[in-house]
């Protein structure tokens, strides 16, 4: 006996003086522009498609970057995590080293892998994914100790997985709406 398919329901836009949010389980679509955002002087801008459920199984954020501002504090995870540079340049601090990205750079960091991205140049726009197994988990990952990290504002002093202590110094960015130019 044949059964009719599972019907998976469409969440709910709604709009908040910084944009749209999705609210509820359920599929939707989202134009990245359309979204709220966040910003900080000095640590760009990241557009959190996810709304108000956070995804189970994959993360995914995008980030806009001037020059010198780090998309992240350094740090490696439990989880693997993948970034796409679609504009501009952006510099990659990859256990210990520095690589510059230019756009269509795609980055891959298995497990363990520690890393940032720096915008570079005039900037960039980078899309991130990253897995959520052990998001949760005690043994998430790290912020260590790094002088190349340090040397571009986005380095800790002592090693820690705390991450109200890694980012004890720096601004936390505050829910925005889209600004024109951003994105190209």
């Amino acid at each position: 006996m044949l059964q009719a398919p599972r019907v998976v329901p469409e969440a709910p836009l709604e709009r908040t003086e910084h944009g749209l949010i999705a609210r509820g389980e359920g599929w939707y679509v989202l134009n990245a522009r359309d979204a709220e955002w966040r910003a900080a002087e000095g640590r760009g801008a990241v557009c959190d498609l996810e709304g108000d459920t956070r995804f189970p199984q994959l993360g995914i954020h995008i980030f806009v970057l001037g020059p010198g501002e780090p998309m992240s504090m350094y740090h490696w995870e439990a989880d693997q995590e993948d970034f796409l540079v679609v504009a501009g340049e952006a510099l990659l601090l990859a256990e210990g080293e520095e690589r510059p990205l230019r756009a269509w750079d795609f980055v891959h960091c298995p497990p363990r892998m520690s890393h940032t991205i720096i915008g570079a140049g005039e900037g960039c726009v980078v899309v991130a994914v990253g897995a959520r197994e052990h998001q949760d988990d005690p043994g998430w990952g790290a912020y260590p100790a790094d002088e190349t990290a340090r040397r571009h504002a986005a380095g800790v002093e002592e090693e820690t997985n705390d991450a109200r202590v890694a980012y004890a110094q720096v601004p936390r960015r505050q829910v925005t709406a889209y600004r024109e130019g951003w994105l190209p």
